[in-house]
């Protein structure tokens, strides 16, 4: 059973950043790809940022130029920079793991952002 545990949420003000880490407690070389995805309150689970084994990567058009996706294989995590952040950006923000038979999931971190 695979766990991921993500941490580095918390309240910080409009403009401000903070960087999200999801940490795998499997091998991450077995890892197809990893995304982040956020839900805000009321609102549905949307797709955030993605980076493929080989690299490549996908983000929503909200974050693009603002939020940055990488994967750091030694350590088994996942990271997503956030930049210039937005009240809109306010929501729990939770890692994948897609090892193409399986996604397993973490629970969730909270990223409020309001002055």
């Amino acid at each position: 059973q695979v766990q991921l545990v993500e941490s580095g949420g918390g309240l910080v003000q409009p403009g401000g950043s903070l960087r999200l880490s999801c940490a795998s407690s499997g091998n991450s070389f077995n890892i197809y790809a990893m995304a982040w995805y956020r839900q805000a309150p009321g609102k549905e689970r949307e797709l955030v940022a993605r980076i493929v084994r080989d690299g490549s990567t996908y983000y929503a058009d909200f974050v693009k130029g603002r939020f940055t996706i990488s994967r750091d294989y030694a350590k088994n995590t996942m990271y997503l920079q956030m930049n210039s952040l937005k009240p809109d950006d306010t929501a729990v923000y939770s890692c994948n793991a897609d090892y193409g038979a399986r996604i397993y999931w973490g629970q969730g971190t909270q990223v409020t952002v309001s002055s």
